[in-house]
């Protein structure tokens, strides 16, 4: 699995939270957690990409938009400035695979207005067709003007990709059936993680997810999937085994220890439990909604690398019978 939306930069990661220090830095631990319950790399939103050998996105979040107006020499500098950002990072360790997380955000207006982001949206969109590459995108009680942006940039069918771009990802997504068809209709992929897993109606949505268009992600350090939300019914099938990797022994923040995750911290392990309750909807098996967003996330994203070096390690492992470092 690839898990394609970790805040892997978020403090919480080195042992702080909310400002505070409550235990030491741990970041190595979960990377290596991830990687032992089956995540074989991660998109990144922000830096640390190159240091780790995973990938990343490169764009400017709905709620943070303002910035735009704030920086020094204003909209067009900053949009230069990422512009450059984005030109300097398209090849080697921790590139970036898409421009974003960019779209529209109308549950946190106090952050920036509808106009602003609205705006700074569309000067995003010109950098997917500049680069051709997809869109990391992000839609909170927006999407009607969401679709209407995207439709008017010439998103609308395919993705963008008859005017150079190359569709894109709805990532966290939490939205209705008809919104899932609407965007599934204009070429793009959605992904989800526990928050699409919280309620009933939540779960028929995400099961309406065509496999082809299915992505998967944790949104680590948020989304987590507790027992509170309608997704501990297909989680209670998962067996032991699994859930030891997915869901490790957790610890409260001020009683760190280590090797054990950190309770209300998600981490890109538990991806394997968006899989499980996905597949369990769906009365598919793990492996064959794995297998698909996988297929999906490698396509999109044009992870060759990545796909070229797992298929080898796979190949190692079948003639040796044990793991090997590719």
């Amino acid at each position: 699995m690839t898990d394609i939306g970790v805040n892997l930069t978020d403090p919480v990661f080195r042992g702080v939270h909310r400002g505070t220090r409550k235990h030491p830095d741990d970041l190595r631990h979960m990377i290596e957690r991830s990687a032992a319950a089956g995540v074989k790399s991660m998109i990144i939103t922000g830096g640390l990409a190159a240091e780790f050998g995973l990938y990343a996105t490169a764009g400017c979040h709905p709620t943070r938009s303002k910035e735009f107006e704030d920086y020094r020499g204003g909209p067009a500098a900053y949009l230069d400035a990422l512009d450059k950002l984005i030109h300097s990072h398209l090849e080697g360790k921790g590139r970036a695979v898409a421009i974003g997380e960019c779209g529209l955000d109308y549950d946190r207006l106090h952050f920036a207005d509808k106009a602003t982001q609205q705006t700074h949206f569309r000067s995003q969109l010109s950098l997917a067709k500049k680069y051709r590459l997809p869109l990391f995108l992000h839609s909170r009680a927006a999407h009607p003007d969401f679709v209407r942006i995207l439709t008017e940039e010439g998103f609308s069918k395919n993705g963008g990709r008859d005017l150079g771009a190359r569709g894109g990802v709805v990532h966290s997504f939490t939205g209705t059936l008809e919104e899932v068809n609407e965007l599934v209709a204009m070429g793009f992929h959605i992904s989800v993680n526990g928050c699409g897993l919280k309620t009933k109606e939540n779960m028929e949505t995400t099961k309406s997810i065509p496999l082809d268009r299915l992505m998967l992600e944790t949104d680590a350090p948020w989304c987590t999937m507790t027992s509170s939300h309608a997704s501990k019914t297909p989680l209670a099938s998962l067996p032991a085994s699994l859930s030891a990797l997915f869901f490790p022994p957790s610890c409260r923040p001020e009683k760190f220890q280590v090797g054990q995750t950190v309770k209300g911290r998600n981490e890109p392990c538990a991806i394997g439990g968006v899989a499980w309750a996905i597949a369990t909807l769906r009365e598919e098996t793990i492996e064959a909604v794995s297998e698909a967003a996988w297929k999906n996330t490698m396509e999109l994203f044009g992870l060759d690398d990545l796909y070229y070096h797992t298929i080898v390690g796979l190949l190692l492992f079948k003639e040796s019978g044990s793991p090997v470092k590719v």
